[in-house]
């Protein structure tokens, strides 16, 4: 009876079991394999050793690529966890119509990534862009050339991003809604001011939330690729090409897939390494309930 019930569950999970194993673990383990080939994808794999791995090691556009990546990502999910923060202990108030003001900031989160590309494009145009047009009339005649500009691609870019917060705002919302409001009254008793509330209460609480935002930012920044790709194809100078789009560029466009197969693997490496190294530094603040 146990092997027919172990028989009839693992032909049930068959249709997972196959998808995992082809379209998950054999990818994986054939990208380390190629990862120390010499692979053009129209021949057959040669293997070398770590001559990719050497190589990366002296190719500059890597260098160039990786900086661009740890820039945009220790300033943006920071910067865009700290704006949804504020958004969120906003609309976190008991006014009337927060129902509305909550869509609103939430609706460019479910935007298309390329859409919104697309339309930051040309509100970003330092002829014609609105952002532009709003600096003249504040006084600033010579506004920046954002993606045009080498030194103000990487911030228009980081800018983008906290136009599209509105998923990270919902979660923090909830975790804010979730507080308990005998907190606040206590501190309120003890005689705590808004900031001493928010320090002491609202944070340590809400601190599980923010923890895991910040492991999923990191993650995701480190693969930045869909908006630069679209935006400025890795323009101006290489200012824009982040890690994700040159590894793309090795491997779709210069059918070097061994060699994106090394870069793929190091990006595995930079995020193991950046998430063990915040769950080491960052994990001792984070307070959950009944600990």
């Amino acid at each position: 009876m146990n092997r027919s019930s172990l028989a009839t569950g693992l032909m049930f999970i068959s249709p997972c079991l196959v998808g995992l194993l082809v379209f998950m673990v054999y990818p994986v383990v054939a990208s380390f394999y190629f990862s120390f080939c010499d692979y053009m994808i129209f021949d057959s794999p040669r293997f070398i050793g770590l001559d990719n791995y050497g190589e990366l090691v002296n190719d500059p556009l890597f260098w160039t690529s990786l900086y661009n990546t740890l820039y945009y990502t220790l300033i943006a999910v920071p910067g865009g966890m700290l704006f949804a923060f504020l958004l969120a202990l906003i609309l976190n108030m008991k006014v009337r119509g927060m129902a509305f003001y909550r869509t609103i900031f939430f609706l460019p989160s479910i935007i298309p990534i390329v859409a919104s590309s697309v339309l930051w494009v040309w509100i970003l145009n330092p002829q014609y862009g609105l952002v532009n047009m709003l600096l003249i009339r504040l006084g600033i005649p010579n506004p920046p050339g954002w993606l045009s500009d080498p030194a103000w691609s990487k911030p228009a870019l980081i800018l983008m991003s906290l136009w599209g917060a509105g998923g990270t705002l919902v979660i923090y919302l909830a975790a804010l809604q979730d507080i308990p409001v005998q907190l606040y009254e206590a501190a309120e008793l003890d005689g705590a001011h808004a900031w001493h509330k928010i320090r002491h209460i609202t944070i340590p609480t809400a601190s599980p939330v923010l923890f895991f935002t910040l492991i999923m930012g990191l993650i995701t920044s480190l693969q930045y690729f869909t908006q630069a790709y679209v935006m400025t194809s890795g323009g101006p100078g290489n200012s824009t090409r982040f890690f994700a789009f040159y590894l793309f560029d090795n491997a779709f466009q210069y059918f070097r897939m061994g060699y994106a197969s090394a870069m793929a693997w190091i990006l595995f490496l930079v995020i193991v390494v950046s998430t063990f190294l915040v769950f080491r530094f960052t994990g001792k603040y984070v307070h959950y309930a009944g600990r």
